[in-house]
């Protein structure tokens, strides 16, 4: 038996079919490099989507590596729960540092999920320890994505992925995503008219603001495809959460160290969150961590005097976990020693540039994102705003492009949990060589797709 026959006996693979590799080899990934990753054959292919927006300063850090090997020979695993330990602390107070305002408390978890979870849970203790627990209900974004449990996936507004498991979480409440490309208010104006942020006041309202606990958003949302907000978005949306007493979170699991150019995506866009969760980059993946920051004036909630204050109910037997903040830690010397998001920001244009180069292919309809990450949405009539039928897209992204992507070398994602986009965000120590591959790549395989995708549609 090989690794491969072995793989699709007994490793049930994340959100994978079981026979989707039935006919073939199950892609077995045994090395990394920089910004490369090989296959159990020796194959090289470019990481254009940081393992899963998460190895931020690149594979086969030996720095980072022995971190986790020194921290498991001191102190491999203890808990946090009544106790400290070092590269926690160290670690919580650097995040302090770097965040915006007075996100000055830190809660590590083991995941990004775990954080979502945790701060739907934290708005609500805190609402009722202010004496308004009514305020239960959480909003967020039409096909933004923050997680698969149970609380995480009420707020996720993808709905294929959320039917199996309903009923969810009552109580949350979807808005309108910022996607020009297809606003059926403003795609045809100069400008935003920011009815997309004003959304959100609406259905405060409809719901009635004191029931209302907390507003989840991305800074730039990735479902449908790296959404940026346009100017004088997030001003909006802080006015209204602050007029109506709510709480603003930003899911910044993707958005966190260096994708932007900032620390936080938050500082990017130049808005105060009350909590930020975040996770993948904080150790570029070279194991598991997660948190949320979190507010000065939530945490008072929690401090009384007398001796006598609330616990926040909530805990992992993995949060803060000792091997984990030590890699953490080790991760952030990187960004600080090689100044990685410097690096973004004066490369970004570049990156740009040459995916926005790719619209003059028939299939190519909007290039969007920023920083170092950017997607394409594919169109099936040039210079149009169509969608594909379920068929047309099934075909195009799972049939034709996705393997031809991949037998070229490149790692990327062919996304249909809303319209139909390639999504591109590689390691941030990536520079001109790498993205001259991924828009050689693109270019080729993209326009053999759109002669492909005419000639079956008739066209």
């Amino acid at each position: 038996m090989s690794l491969s026959d072995d793989a699709k006996r007994h490793l049930w693979m994340h959100f994978t079919r079981l026979d989707a590799f039935a006919d073939g080899e199950v892609p077995i990934i045994v090395r990394g490099e920089g910004c490369y990753v090989f296959d159990e054959h020796g194959k090289r292919y470019l990481d254009g989507l940081s393992g899963l927006f998460t190895v931020q300063v690149g594979h086969g850090r030996s720095e980072l590596a022995e971190a986790a090997h020194k921290q498991a020979e001191t102190l491999a695993y203890f808990p946090v729960w009544s106790f400290a330990n070092e590269p926690a602390i160290t670690l919580a107070t650097r995040l302090a540092q770097y965040s915006p305002g007075d996100l000055n408390r830190v809660f590590l978890t083991p995941s990004g999920g775990d954080a979502v979870e945790t701060a739907i849970k934290l708005s609500r203790q805190y609402w009722k320890l202010r004496g308004q627990p009514g305020r239960t209900k959480v909003i967020s974004r039409y096909l933004a994505y923050h997680g698969t449990s149970m609380g995480a996936l009420s707020l996720t507004g993808v709905p294929s992925i959320k039917a199996p498991f309903e009923p969810l979480m009552p109580g949350a409440i979807k808005v309108q995503t910022p996607y020009r490309f297809r606003c059926r208010d403003c795609m045809h104006l100069d400008a935003c008219t920011l009815r997309c942020a004003d959304d959100l006041a609406l259905r405060i309202e409809m719901e009635g603001p004191d029931s209302v606990a907390a507003v989840f958003m991305e800074p730039v949302q990735n479902t449908g495809g790296a959404f940026t907000p346009p100017d004088g978005y997030w001003h909006r949306v802080r006015e209204i959460c602050d007029q109506y007493g709510v709480l603003l979170v930003s899911d910044e699991v993707i958005a966190a160290f260096g994708r932007f150019g900032h620390m936080f995506g938050s500082l990017r866009y130049g808005y105060q969150p009350d909590m930020i969760t975040f996770a993948k980059g904080v150790t570029s993946g070279y194991s598991p961590l997660g948190g949320v920051m979190i507010s000065d004036r939530i945490a008072e909630a929690f401090v009384t005097s007398g001796g006598d204050s609330p616990t926040f109910l909530q805990g992992q037997t993995f949060g803060a976990h000792p091997v984990s903040c030590a890699v953490a830690n080790a991760n952030l010397d990187v960004f600080e020693r090689d100044e990685l998001c410097a690096h973004v920001l004066a490369n970004e244009g570049r990156f740009k540039q040459l995916i926005d180069g790719l619209r003059d292919i028939p299939l190519v309809g909007d290039v969007r994102g920023a920083g170092y990450f950017l997607a394409i949405e594919l169109v099936p009539i040039e210079g149009s705003r169509g969608v594909f039928t379920p068929q047309q897209s099934r075909w195009l992204l799972r049939d034709y492009l996705s393997p031809r992507l991949y037998d070229a070398g490149l790692i990327c994602r062919a996304d249909d949990r809303a319209e139909a986009v390639i999504t591109l965000s590689p390691p941030l120590i990536a520079g001109e060589e790498e993205f001259a591959f991924i828009e050689s790549v693109l270019r080729r395989t993209l326009t053999d797709a759109s002669r492909e995708f005419a000639a079956r549609s008739g066209g």
